[in-house]
């Protein structure tokens, strides 16, 4: 069965040339050419992962993700023309998974896309961890505090799992990247620190006023 990919940009050339490349890697793709009409295909629609460019008509692809993420943790990509480093840090703080440069070689964005599916594919290994007042199922990557569900994106679900399994471990910044990102962490990418602040400000502090992740400076991470 073909996976449902969701491409929101207004670059329709650019489009139908991804179209036939995911066609070929045996995805189906369905484009939307601006932001208003793809924030409500995003919402409509079964996609296992979304394509979105950052300037788009109407709403912006920072807004539109804005919206998105209030209700859908879909796994998606961002696209930018520009390229700058503070749109790929705004990307991801309003919850992008992965950001690409445009114009991008459609083999590259075939294996980010994979890589994104990969990553949020239950296997045979899944179980519900239990640490503290946290409740995760590994496999769906749904995570309960208490009895709330958090609205956690896949990459920041990929963290919490990675640490939720060795409570009171310090995980190094490596290990998390290629596990949660898929990628190796070059050494100005500060991509993990921004999923990383967003999996703190979702989770809070422990009851007692303590953080829930703590940081060891130029090592790694620990949930403890």
């Amino acid at each position: 069965m073909k996976q449902n990919i969701l491409m929101i940009d207004d670059d329709q050339e650019l489009c139908e040339l991804l179209g036939s490349w995911l066609q070929a890697e045996g995805f189906s793709l369905t484009s939307v050419h601006d932001g208003t009409a793809g924030l409500e295909a995003a919402r409509d629609g079964n996609y296992e992962a979304i394509v979105l460019d950052m300037m788009l008509p109407g709403m912006n692809g920072l807004e539109v993700l804005r919206a998105l993420r209030q209700t859908c943790n879909t796994p998606l990509l961002m696209l930018s023309a520009r390229g700058e480093p503070v749109d790929r840090i705004l990307g991801l703080e309003l919850g992008a998974d992965d950001y690409l440069a445009k114009p991008c070689d459609p083999r590259e964005l075939v294996a980010r896309l994979r890589a994104l599916l990969r990553r949020s594919t239950p296997t045979a290994d899944d179980q519900t961890l239990q640490v503290g007042d946290l409740r995760m199922d590994t496999g769906s990557l749904m995570v309960w505090q208490q009895d709330e569900l958090l609205p956690l994106t896949q990459t920041e679900a990929l963290i919490l799992r990675e640490l939720l399994e060795h409570p009171g471990q310090l995980i190094d910044r490596q290990t998390l990247s290629r596990q949660a990102l898929g990628k190796p962490l070059g050494p100005y990418d500060r991509s993990l620190d921004m999923h990383m602040s967003n999996l703190r400000r979702k989770l809070g502090m422990h009851p007692d006023g303590r953080n829930r992740i703590q940081s060891v400076r130029g090592r790694g991470y620990l949930y403890g």
